[in-house]
């Protein structure tokens, strides 16, 4: 995300991931360079539908060329061109931040980092499985640093669990 009026708390409800505080409209970027996995430009979102798969309302994941998932959601909307299997750079705009999804009507960046799995449709593992802030971090403090590691010995004592 590149702007001035940024927050962000080490922790998430009940799994890895952070909410990152910043006004609608926001631009998100790349964290790294690399390939979109998948997009939703539709908040398919329903508080009586399930839970879980479409909680993110308008999102992108993006594989990273050093292996890490990259998931963002509630997004206001993604960035023009932006499509499953177009390469992106660090840097790049590929959306807005938003309230979209289960967001509370708050304008936030959902942002979770995973390995690639099934690569789409494992929501309960794109949405975030190793803690973000450290890394977080690091980027604000222009050090260049990547959950590769981490996201590698989650994925050796976990696997890719076929259901949340």
């Amino acid at each position: 995300m590149q702007t001035g009026n940024v927050a962000y708390h080490p922790t998430h409800s009940a799994y890895p991931a952070t909410d990152i505080f910043a006004n609608c409209g926001s631009p998100v970027v790349a964290v790294t360079n690399g390939r979109i996995l998948e997009v939703s430009r539709v908040d398919r979102y329903s508080k009586t539908g399930p839970q879980g798969p479409n909680n993110g309302g308008k999102a992108v994941s993006l594989l990273g060329d050093d292996g890490v998932r990259y998931y963002g959601s509630h997004l206001t909307n993604v960035a023009g061109g932006i499509e499953a299997g177009v390469r992106v750079r660090a840097g790049q705009q590929v959306g807005t931040v938003g309230k979209t999804g289960n967001a509370n009507n708050v304008c936030h960046l959902h942002f979770g980092i995973s390995p690639p799995c099934e690569k789409t449709a494992d929501w309960w593992i794109r949405r975030g499985v190793v803690w973000p802030a450290s890394f977080l971090d690091a980027w604000r403090k222009k050090r260049n640093t990547s959950p590769a590691a981490k996201v590698r010995d989650w994925r050796a004592d976990n696997g890719c669990p076929k259901a949340p």
